[in-house]
Protein backbone atom coordinates (compact mmCIF):
# COMPACT_ATOMS: atom_id res chain seq x y z
CA UNK A 1 0.00 0.00 0.00
CA UNK A 2 1.08 3.66 -1.23
CA UNK A 3 1.20 5.71 2.21
CA UNK A 4 -0.99 8.81 1.63
CA UNK A 5 0.02 12.23 3.37
CA UNK A 6 -2.59 13.03 6.46
CA UNK A 7 -0.99 16.97 6.79
CA UNK A 8 -4.57 18.84 7.17
CA UNK A 9 -8.23 18.02 7.67
CA UNK A 10 -8.53 17.82 3.89
CA UNK A 11 -6.32 14.94 2.92
CA UNK A 12 -7.07 12.98 6.65
CA UNK A 13 -11.22 12.84 5.08
CA UNK A 14 -10.46 11.79 1.59
CA UNK A 15 -8.01 9.17 2.88
CA UNK A 16 -10.72 7.88 4.81
CA UNK A 17 -12.81 7.95 1.95
CA UNK A 18 -10.15 6.17 -0.28
CA UNK A 19 -9.43 3.34 2.95
CA UNK A 20 -13.35 2.11 2.76
CA UNK A 21 -12.92 1.37 -1.37
CA UNK A 22 -9.32 -0.85 -0.94
CA UNK A 23 -9.81 -4.67 -2.59
CA UNK A 24 -6.70 -5.84 0.09
CA UNK A 25 -8.02 -9.39 1.33
CA UNK A 26 -10.16 -9.01 4.63
CA UNK A 27 -10.79 -11.37 7.35
CA UNK A 28 -14.45 -12.32 8.50
CA UNK A 29 -16.39 -11.25 11.52
CA UNK A 30 -16.57 -13.64 14.38
CA UNK A 31 -19.75 -15.73 14.98
CA UNK A 32 -22.15 -14.33 17.06
CA UNK A 33 -22.54 -17.58 18.76
CA UNK A 34 -18.69 -16.87 20.38
CA UNK A 35 -19.48 -15.66 23.82
CA UNK A 36 -17.75 -13.77 26.31
CA UNK A 37 -19.58 -14.44 29.45
CA UNK A 38 -17.53 -14.57 33.25
CA UNK A 39 -14.35 -12.23 30.67
CA UNK A 40 -14.15 -9.05 31.95
CA UNK A 41 -12.75 -6.42 29.58
CA UNK A 42 -11.95 -2.53 30.11
CA UNK A 43 -12.39 0.07 27.67
CA UNK A 44 -11.07 3.06 27.58
CA UNK A 45 -12.85 6.19 25.87
CA UNK A 46 -16.11 4.14 26.19
CA UNK A 47 -18.72 6.99 26.66
CA UNK A 48 -19.37 7.76 22.85
CA UNK A 49 -18.26 6.69 19.36
CA UNK A 50 -15.75 4.18 18.79
CA UNK A 51 -15.52 3.40 22.16
CA UNK A 52 -19.30 3.03 22.94
CA UNK A 53 -19.86 0.32 19.81
CA UNK A 54 -16.85 -1.69 21.10
CA UNK A 55 -18.05 -1.75 24.66
CA UNK A 56 -21.64 -2.36 23.03
CA UNK A 57 -20.16 -5.44 21.04
CA UNK A 58 -18.83 -6.79 23.72
CA UNK A 59 -21.21 -6.55 26.02
CA UNK A 60 -23.73 -7.90 23.91
CA UNK A 61 -21.33 -11.17 23.64
CA UNK A 62 -22.06 -11.43 27.83
CA UNK A 63 -18.47 -9.86 28.98
CA UNK A 64 -18.29 -8.07 32.30
CA UNK A 65 -17.63 -4.57 30.71
CA UNK A 66 -15.66 -1.54 32.74
CA UNK A 67 -15.99 1.67 30.26
CA UNK A 68 -13.06 4.03 31.47
CA UNK A 69 -14.15 7.39 30.64
CA UNK A 70 -13.82 10.68 31.78
CA UNK A 71 -17.38 11.81 31.06
CA UNK A 72 -20.75 10.84 30.50
CA UNK A 73 -20.92 8.90 33.56
CA UNK A 74 -23.57 7.55 34.33
CA UNK A 75 -25.97 8.11 31.09
CA UNK A 76 -23.11 6.23 28.40
CA UNK A 77 -23.57 3.48 30.80
CA UNK A 78 -26.72 2.67 30.80
CA UNK A 79 -26.78 3.40 26.74
CA UNK A 80 -24.32 0.39 26.60
CA UNK A 81 -26.61 -1.77 29.30
CA UNK A 82 -30.00 -1.03 27.18
CA UNK A 83 -28.28 -1.70 23.79
CA UNK A 84 -26.55 -5.06 24.64
CA UNK A 85 -28.98 -6.25 27.50
CA UNK A 86 -26.73 -6.85 29.70
CA UNK A 87 -26.99 -5.89 32.61
CA UNK A 88 -22.94 -6.31 33.94
CA UNK A 89 -21.49 -2.82 32.53
CA UNK A 90 -19.73 -0.69 34.91
CA UNK A 91 -18.36 3.10 34.39
CA UNK A 92 -15.24 4.38 36.12
CA UNK A 93 -14.42 7.86 35.67
CA UNK A 94 -10.88 8.67 34.61
CA UNK A 95 -9.05 11.59 32.99
CA UNK A 96 -6.21 9.92 30.56
CA UNK A 97 -5.05 13.38 30.32
CA UNK A 98 -4.30 13.74 33.86
CA UNK A 99 -1.62 11.14 35.33
CA UNK A 100 -2.95 11.77 39.12
CA UNK A 101 -6.80 10.49 37.54
CA UNK A 102 -4.74 7.36 36.36
CA UNK A 103 -2.87 6.59 39.16
CA UNK A 104 -6.64 6.59 41.27
CA UNK A 105 -8.21 4.55 38.80
CA UNK A 106 -5.13 1.95 38.41
CA UNK A 107 -5.14 1.93 42.47
CA UNK A 108 -8.87 1.02 42.08
CA UNK A 109 -8.73 -1.92 40.24
CA UNK A 110 -6.23 -2.76 41.74
CA UNK A 111 -7.59 -2.59 45.17
CA UNK A 112 -10.99 -4.44 43.82
CA UNK A 113 -8.56 -7.22 42.93
CA UNK A 114 -9.95 -6.87 39.05
CA UNK A 115 -8.87 -9.18 36.69
CA UNK A 116 -8.64 -8.50 32.94
CA UNK A 117 -9.00 -10.74 30.15
CA UNK A 118 -8.79 -7.98 27.81
CA UNK A 119 -8.20 -4.16 27.75
CA UNK A 120 -8.91 -2.34 25.08
CA UNK A 121 -7.03 1.49 24.78
CA UNK A 122 -9.28 3.18 22.42
CA UNK A 123 -9.39 6.75 23.88
CA UNK A 124 -7.57 9.60 22.24
CA UNK A 125 -7.53 13.20 21.23
CA UNK A 126 -7.41 15.26 18.10
CA UNK A 127 -7.19 19.16 19.40
CA UNK A 128 -7.67 21.98 17.05
CA UNK A 129 -3.90 23.99 18.01
CA UNK A 130 -1.61 22.95 20.39
CA UNK A 131 -2.08 22.62 24.27
CA UNK A 132 -0.82 21.11 27.35
CA UNK A 133 -1.85 18.83 30.27
CA UNK A 134 -1.36 20.28 33.72
CA UNK A 135 1.66 18.31 33.78
CA UNK A 136 3.23 20.00 31.40
CA UNK A 137 2.70 17.51 28.36
CA UNK A 138 1.48 18.13 24.84
CA UNK A 139 -2.16 16.94 24.88
CA UNK A 140 -2.26 14.58 21.73
CA UNK A 141 1.35 13.12 23.05
CA UNK A 142 0.02 12.30 26.67
CA UNK A 143 -3.59 11.05 25.98
CA UNK A 144 -2.76 9.34 22.63
CA UNK A 145 0.28 7.73 23.88
CA UNK A 146 2.00 8.32 27.47
CA UNK A 147 -1.32 7.38 29.40
CA UNK A 148 -1.31 3.70 27.62
CA UNK A 149 2.28 3.25 29.24
CA UNK A 150 1.03 4.49 32.18
CA UNK A 151 -1.96 2.88 32.31
CA UNK A 152 -0.37 -0.47 31.69
CA UNK A 153 2.81 -0.28 33.55
CA UNK A 154 -0.03 0.02 36.36
CA UNK A 155 -2.10 -2.78 34.92
CA UNK A 156 1.03 -5.19 34.61
CA UNK A 157 3.16 -4.43 37.52
CA UNK A 158 -0.40 -5.21 39.61
CA UNK A 159 -1.10 -8.36 37.58
CA UNK A 160 -4.35 -6.92 36.85
CA UNK A 161 -3.46 -7.81 33.23
CA UNK A 162 -2.08 -11.65 34.36
CA UNK A 163 1.71 -11.70 33.05
CA UNK A 164 4.40 -13.22 33.74
CA UNK A 165 7.03 -10.72 33.36
CA UNK A 166 5.97 -8.32 35.64
CA UNK A 167 3.02 -9.15 37.34
CA UNK A 168 4.31 -12.56 38.33
CA UNK A 169 0.90 -14.29 37.64
CA UNK A 170 0.86 -15.79 33.83
CA UNK A 171 -2.08 -17.39 32.74
CA UNK A 172 -0.36 -18.23 29.82
CA UNK A 173 -2.69 -21.07 28.88
CA UNK A 174 -5.48 -18.35 28.63
CA UNK A 175 -3.87 -15.49 27.51
CA UNK A 176 -5.17 -12.20 28.33
CA UNK A 177 -5.21 -9.54 25.22
CA UNK A 178 -4.05 -5.79 25.06
CA UNK A 179 -5.36 -4.47 22.07
CA UNK A 180 -4.73 -0.70 21.19
CA UNK A 181 -6.52 1.54 18.56
CA UNK A 182 -3.78 3.29 16.34
CA UNK A 183 -4.26 4.78 12.60
CA UNK A 184 -2.89 4.42 9.16
CA UNK A 185 -2.00 7.58 10.01
CA UNK A 186 1.29 6.80 11.49
CA UNK A 187 2.59 5.24 8.27
CA UNK A 188 2.83 8.96 6.81
CA UNK A 189 4.33 10.59 9.83
CA UNK A 190 7.60 12.28 10.59
CA UNK A 191 10.14 10.28 12.07
CA UNK A 192 10.16 10.05 15.94
CA UNK A 193 12.84 12.83 17.37
CA UNK A 194 14.12 11.27 20.09
CA UNK A 195 16.34 14.09 20.81
CA UNK A 196 13.71 16.44 21.65
CA UNK A 197 10.90 13.73 22.90
CA UNK A 198 8.60 14.84 25.19
CA UNK A 199 9.37 18.29 24.60
CA UNK A 200 5.72 20.41 24.10
CA UNK A 201 5.08 21.29 20.24
CA UNK A 202 3.16 24.18 18.87
CA UNK A 203 0.75 23.65 15.88
CA UNK A 204 -2.00 25.40 14.97
CA UNK A 205 -5.01 23.88 12.60
CA UNK A 206 -2.91 23.40 9.47
CA UNK A 207 -0.77 21.18 11.48
CA UNK A 208 -2.67 18.87 14.08
CA UNK A 209 -3.58 16.07 12.09
CA UNK A 210 0.12 15.86 11.09
CA UNK A 211 1.05 15.66 14.70
CA UNK A 212 -2.05 13.60 15.38
CA UNK A 213 -0.10 11.16 12.91
CA UNK A 214 3.39 11.25 15.25
CA UNK A 215 1.27 10.46 18.09
CA UNK A 216 0.32 7.52 16.46
CA UNK A 217 3.59 6.22 15.24
CA UNK A 218 4.50 6.77 18.73
CA UNK A 219 1.91 4.06 19.89
CA UNK A 220 2.19 1.46 17.17
CA UNK A 221 5.84 1.54 18.18
CA UNK A 222 5.05 1.01 21.59
CA UNK A 223 2.65 -1.45 20.80
CA UNK A 224 4.99 -3.66 19.36
CA UNK A 225 7.79 -3.69 21.55
CA UNK A 226 5.11 -4.38 24.48
CA UNK A 227 4.30 -6.88 22.41
CA UNK A 228 8.04 -7.83 22.54
CA UNK A 229 8.46 -7.56 25.93
CA UNK A 230 5.51 -9.48 27.31
CA UNK A 231 6.40 -12.39 25.15
CA UNK A 232 10.54 -12.90 24.89
CA UNK A 233 11.84 -14.18 21.59
CA UNK A 234 11.70 -18.13 21.78
CA UNK A 235 7.88 -18.04 23.31
CA UNK A 236 6.15 -21.44 22.08
CA UNK A 237 2.29 -19.49 22.96
CA UNK A 238 1.93 -15.95 24.13
CA UNK A 239 1.73 -14.87 27.58
CA UNK A 240 0.15 -12.31 26.42
CA UNK A 241 -1.67 -11.22 23.05
CA UNK A 242 -1.39 -7.80 22.37
CA UNK A 243 -2.36 -6.59 18.98
CA UNK A 244 -3.40 -2.96 17.44
CA UNK A 245 -5.50 -1.92 14.19
CA UNK A 246 -6.79 1.48 12.44
CA UNK A 247 -10.92 1.30 12.31
CA UNK A 248 -10.84 3.36 9.37
CA UNK A 249 -13.07 6.74 8.53
CA UNK A 250 -15.32 6.45 11.92
CA UNK A 251 -18.28 8.77 12.44
CA UNK A 252 -17.82 9.37 16.03
CA UNK A 253 -17.05 13.19 17.82
CA UNK A 254 -13.08 13.09 17.44
CA UNK A 255 -14.10 15.80 14.76
CA UNK A 256 -15.78 17.94 17.40
CA UNK A 257 -12.60 20.48 17.78
CA UNK A 258 -12.62 21.14 13.88
CA UNK A 259 -12.56 25.21 13.49
CA UNK A 260 -16.36 26.02 13.50
CA UNK A 261 -16.10 27.07 9.62
CA UNK A 262 -14.96 23.35 9.02
CA UNK A 263 -18.00 21.61 10.84
CA UNK A 264 -20.68 22.37 8.22
CA UNK A 265 -18.18 20.64 5.88
CA UNK A 266 -17.21 17.63 7.89
CA UNK A 267 -20.12 16.42 9.42
CA UNK A 268 -22.27 15.72 6.30
CA UNK A 269 -19.21 14.14 4.56
CA UNK A 270 -18.77 11.65 7.60
CA UNK A 271 -21.91 11.39 8.55
CA UNK A 272 -22.59 10.47 4.87
CA UNK A 273 -19.49 8.31 3.62
CA UNK A 274 -17.57 7.26 7.12
CA UNK A 275 -18.73 4.00 8.51
CA UNK A 276 -20.98 3.96 12.10
CA UNK A 277 -19.22 3.38 15.63
CA UNK A 278 -21.33 -0.14 15.52
CA UNK A 279 -19.32 -1.23 11.99
CA UNK A 280 -16.01 0.07 12.89
CA UNK A 281 -15.94 -1.73 15.85
CA UNK A 282 -16.15 -4.87 14.07
CA UNK A 283 -12.01 -5.21 13.49
CA UNK A 284 -12.02 -4.61 17.59
CA UNK A 285 -14.29 -7.70 18.11
CA UNK A 286 -12.36 -10.03 15.60
CA UNK A 287 -8.74 -9.43 18.00
CA UNK A 288 -10.87 -9.79 20.87
CA UNK A 289 -12.45 -12.90 20.02
CA UNK A 290 -10.98 -14.39 17.34
CA UNK A 291 -9.33 -17.72 18.14
CA UNK A 292 -6.57 -17.04 15.93
CA UNK A 293 -6.06 -13.55 17.79
CA UNK A 294 -5.42 -15.67 20.70
CA UNK A 295 -2.79 -17.72 19.77
CA UNK A 296 -0.63 -14.93 18.37
CA UNK A 297 0.74 -11.72 19.81
CA UNK A 298 2.02 -8.52 17.48
CA UNK A 299 -1.07 -8.08 15.23
CA UNK A 300 -1.93 -5.07 13.29
CA UNK A 301 -5.33 -4.84 11.32
CA UNK A 302 -6.65 -2.42 9.07
CA UNK A 303 -10.37 -2.03 9.34
CA UNK A 304 -11.05 -5.64 8.97
CA UNK A 305 -7.34 -6.73 6.75
CA UNK A 306 -4.45 -8.19 8.74
CA UNK A 307 -1.39 -6.28 7.31
CA UNK A 308 2.15 -5.19 8.54
CA UNK A 309 2.55 -1.84 10.01
CA UNK A 310 5.20 1.03 8.76
CA UNK A 311 8.82 -0.60 9.41
CA UNK A 312 9.62 2.41 11.69
CA UNK A 313 6.85 0.96 14.09
CA UNK A 314 7.93 -2.54 13.65
CA UNK A 315 12.17 -1.76 14.23
CA UNK A 316 12.98 -3.53 17.63
CA UNK A 317 15.92 -0.60 17.81
CA UNK A 318 13.17 2.21 17.67
CA UNK A 319 11.06 0.44 19.82
CA UNK A 320 13.74 -0.26 22.77
CA UNK A 321 14.77 3.83 22.54
CA UNK A 322 11.13 4.82 22.74
CA UNK A 323 10.91 2.70 25.55
CA UNK A 324 13.88 4.24 27.37
CA UNK A 325 13.36 7.29 26.48
CA UNK A 326 9.60 6.92 27.71
CA UNK A 327 10.30 5.47 30.94
CA UNK A 328 12.85 8.22 31.78
CA UNK A 329 10.76 11.23 30.88
CA UNK A 330 8.10 9.82 33.00
CA UNK A 331 10.57 9.28 35.90
CA UNK A 332 12.06 12.78 35.66
CA UNK A 333 8.23 13.97 35.97
CA UNK A 334 7.62 11.73 38.88
CA UNK A 335 4.84 9.80 36.89
CA UNK A 336 6.49 6.62 37.16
Amino acid sequence: MVDRTHSNPFTAVLSGLLDQRSQEPKVGPVPPDSRLDGRTCLVTGANSGLGKGIAIRLAKRGAHVIMACRSGIPEAGEDVRVASGNENVEMIQVDLSDFDSIRAFCDELRDRKVILDVAVFNAGVVPVTSRKNKHGFELMFAVNFLAKFVVLDRLLRDGVIPNAVYGNNSRANDPPRIIFVSSETHRSSMPIDFETFGAPIEYGVADGVKYYGLSKLHLTTYFHELSRRLNPEGSVEPDVCVHALCPGAVNSNMAREAPAWLKPILKPVMALFFQSPEKASIPADYLVCSEEMGRKTGAYMHMMRVKESSPASMDPDNGALLWSKTEALLHEHDVL
